[in-house]
C-alpha cells in the first residue's frame, strides 16, 4: 500500500479520526476504567477488549454508544508502547457514525480517556512538545518558528491553527481556545499562539504554504499536501477575541475546513478497515443479520460448487459418447484401440484412456464438426 496522500482514499464524512500518545503508566488501567464508568453511567452502550494478533504488542478496545438516541457510534482504539520511550504509548483511535458526523455530538476521544487533565493522553504523536488541549506559544526565533509551523503543516491527523493576538491577552485570554469548541472539533486542533510584535516572523515563515495570519486574526495551516478547495484566505477568521467568549468565526472557518475532502491520514485507512471487518461489538441483532449473510454466502458457494459439479459430469458424459463413437466406427484408430487393449491389460485404465485421447485428438475436432 502506498503512503502517498493522493493514492489514499477519502475520508468519509461518517469518520472522525484521532492519533496521540499516552505518557505515563498503565494505559490499559485507564481506559478500562473510565470506558467501565461510562457504560455503568448509560453513556455508552458497551464495550469489550477483542485479542490483538499475536505478533504484536498492541492492545485493542472497542466500544459503542449512541447520538441523537438513534444514531449508532462504532470506535476502535489501538493501543502500541513507542520504542526506547519507557512509559510512552501511541494509541490511534477511529470512530464511524452511521451518518455524516455532527461536531456536536461527544468527542470520541472523551469516550476511551478521561475528560481531565489530570491523564497526558493528549501528546501529539509526531511533533514532540505540541499537546490537543494546550496552548503553544510560538518560540522567539524566528528559524524555530518556521521549524514549527512546517513540521505541524506535514502531519494530517490534527487540524493546526495558528492565532494571532492582537494585544497582551490576561489570563482568561491565555487559556486553549479548544475549551470553547463543539466537542467533536475539540480534540482535533492543535492551537499555536503567536505574540503581538511576532506576526511579521509567522508570516515570514508561512510564505512557503503560500498563507498569512490576519492581524489578530487565526489561520488553519493547509496540510502538505493541501486539500482541494482549500484557500488561505477562505479559511481564516478575520478576528479572535480572546477573552473566553465564543470564537463563533472561527468555529465556523474550522467547520468548513474539516468538511473538505481530503486523503485519509497515513495509517487511518488501515484502521478503518480493522474497524469494519473484524468488529466483534455486536448486538443480538447484528449477530444474527452477520449469520444470515453467512449462510446465504453458503448457500451461493454450495450453488456454485453444484453447477460446476454439473458441468464436468456433462463434460464426462460428452467424453464417452465420443469414445463409444470411435469405437464402434471403422477403421485404423478402432482397430488399435482394440489391439491396445489386448495387449496391455494389465495397464491402467486411466492411462490407456489418456494415451488413446492424444493418439484421436485430431480426430475429435473433425467428429464433432461433423
Amino acid at each position: 500500500m502506498s503512503n502517498s496522500a493522493i493514492d489514499r482514499p477519502t475520508m468519509p464524512g461518517t469518520l472522525w479520526p484521532a492519533r496521540g500518545h499516552y505518557v505515563g503508566p498503565a494505559p490499559e488501567d485507564v481506559l478500562r476504567r473510565n470506558l467501565g464508568r461510562l457504560k455503568d453511567s448509560g453513556t455508552l452502550d458497551d464495550f469489550t477488549e477483542p485479542p490483538a494478533p499475536e505478533d504484536t504488542q498492541e492492545h485493542v478496545f472497542e466500544a459503542r454508544w449512541r447520538v441523537d438516541d438513534d444514531v449508532t457510534v462504532r470506535a476502535r482504539l489501538t493501543l502500541a508502547p513507542v520504542q526506547d520511550r519507557d512509559e510512552v504509548c501511541e494509541w490511534l483511535l477511529v470512530a464511524e457514525a452511521e451518518r455524516p458526523w455532527d461536531d456536536r455530538w461527544p468527542s470520541p476521544a472523551t469516550m476511551f480517556w478521561p475528560a481531565d487533565d489530570d491523564v497526558a493522553w493528549d501528546h501529539h504523536h509526531a511533533v514532540q512538545g505540541l499537546r490537543l488541549r494546550h496552548v503553544h506559544p510560538l518560540p522567539d526565533d524566528d528559524k524555530a518558528v518556521r521549524r514549527v509551523l512546517k513540521a505541524a503543516a506535514r502531519e494530517a491527523w490534527s487540524v493546526n491553527i495558528v492565532v494571532h493576538e492582537a494585544m497582551t491577552p490576561d489570563e482568561q485570554g491565555r487559556l486553549p481556545l479548544a475549551r470553547l469548541l463543539p466537542p467533536g472539533l475539540r480534540h482535533r486542533v492543535v492551537e499555536h499562539r503567536a505574540t503581538p510584535q511576532q506576526l511579521r516572523a509567522v508570516n515570514w515563515a508561512l510564505r512557503d504554504l503560500g498563507v498569512e495570519v490576519p492581524r489578530g486574526g487565526a489561520l488553519i495551516l493547509p496540510p502538505t499536501p493541501a486539500p482541494p478547495g482549500y484557500d488561505g484566505w477562505a479559511h481564516s477568521a478575520r478576528s479572535v477575541f480572546l477573552d473566553g467568549s465564543e470564537p463563533t468565526e472561527l468555529i465556523d472557518v474550522l467547520r468548513r475546513f474539516v468538511a473538505l475532502p481530503k486523503p485519509l491520514p497515513e495509517g487511518a485507512e488501515d484502521a478503518l478497515n480493522a474497524l469494519r471487518e473484524h468488529w466483534t461489538l455486536m448486538t443480538h441483532e447484528e449477530e444474527l443479520a452477520r449469520e444470515r449473510g453467512l449462510v446465504a454466502m453458503y448457500a451461493e458457494a454450495l450453488e456454485a460448487m453444484t453447477r460446476s459439479r454439473d458441468m464436468y459430469r456433462e463434460a464426462a458424459e460428452r467424453a464417452h459418447e465420443a469414445l463409444a463413437a470411435y469405437r464402434d466406427a471403422p477403421g485404423p484408430e478402432a482397430e488399435a484401440l482394440e489391439r491396445g487393449r489386448s495387449l496391455t491389460q494389465t495397464a491402467s485404465p486411466l492411462r490407456q484412456l489418456t494415451r488413446t485421447f492424444e493418439r484421436l485428438k485430431g480426430n475429435a475436432k473433425g467428429t464433432r464438426s461433423s
